[in-house]
């Protein structure tokens, strides 16, 4: 059993690595403030777009031919060429990522371009080729950032090396839980395009000018570029409410571990000056049996003479 100078070494361990875990909650806890008004901020654009591209592309022809639309049905699957985006902001992202490419019978045809060093890495010991990477965190996401990795992207989609382009990111569902997402973003959903008007409602009118190709070519890099924007944002929410929560789990750990040593402790303690008083009691008592021996010994030497 550990000594009362070990237990106290151990509690005022703990105590310190507390002091560390207190600045990291303070830290992340001020940081994630900072993105919540960001994702507030950033999530009506995200949405907003979303929903504009889902009505343009519901007003467009179905004639209409674009690099954008239906390369999904003009390309045979089993041919497909995909490239998938994950970010290295959380260890789900890689495990959701790896995930669908393994389980896809054509696996080889994939593209990866990754987010961070930790994805690289991550990536590179399952013995997959990470096709490009780029070194940014999921601190303080910018636009100049997304249009970076979506001039990448698109310049690889248009050029022919992949065929359908996925993301994967994590999106934070509510203060406790995160959620991460896997979703295809090219070409754009024929589905979409195929949504009846419910009898009653008006039907939209849509003049495209000058033509609906070139409204495509022009607002299907900003859409994303604003979707990349919105998954770096998201991200940058998500990292800072982990670390937070796992600094606030590692703060009642630690008082719960310095609770259970304090009762060892006293216990400990306690053991040790019950041990000190049985010996007092026993030496005081070994003392009144010699004196009364030594007197009942003078007793019997006097009563002899």
């Amino acid at each position: 059993m550990a000594n009362i100078k070990e237990i106290k070494d151990r509690i005022s361990s703990i105590k310190d690595t507390m002091k560390i875990t207190n600045a990291m909650y303070m830290i992340s806890s001020n940081k994630l403030k900072k993105a919540r008004k960001m994702l507030e901020e950033t999530e009506p654009y995200f949405f907003a777009n979303q929903n504009m591209i889902n009505r343009v592309i519901r007003h467009i022809d179905k004639d209409t031919e674009d690099r954008y639309l239906d390369t999904s049905i003009k390309t045979p699957f089993i041919s497909r060429k995909k490239g998938g985006l994950a970010g290295a902001y959380n260890h789900n992202v890689l495990k959701l990522a790896e995930e669908h490419i393994r389980n896809d019978n054509d696996n080889d045809d994939w593209r990866l371009y990754v987010i961070g060093e930790l994805g690289r890495h991550y990536f590179a010991s399952k013995g997959m080729e990470v096709n490009e990477q780029f070194n940014f965190t999921a601190q303080n996401p910018t636009l100049h950032r997304s249009r970076k990795i979506t001039r990448t992207l698109l310049d690889d989609y248009n050029e022919g090396k992949i065929d359908e382009l996925y993301v994967v990111y994590t999106t934070m569902k509510n203060s406790i839980t995160c959620e991460t997402q896997f979703k295809k973003l090219l070409p754009l959903d024929v589905k979409a395009r195929t949504v009846k008007v419910p009898e009653g409602f008006m039907h939209e009118s849509f003049t495209f000018e000058p033509s609906p190709k070139a409204v495509l070519d022009n607002i299907v890099p900003n859409y994303i570029s604003g979707f990349m924007y919105g998954c770096l944002v998201e991200a940058y929410c998500s990292v800072q409410n982990s670390r937070m929560m796992a600094m606030d789990a590692a703060n009642k750990s630690a008082q719960e571990m310095i609770a259970d040593l304090t009762l060892k402790f006293n216990r400990e303690r306690q053991a040790m000056i019950t041990q000190e008083i049985t010996e007092v009691a026993g030496g005081a008592k070994a003392l009144k049996n010699a004196q009364l021996k030594k007197k009942q010994m003078a007793e019997a030497l006097k009563n002899a003479e």
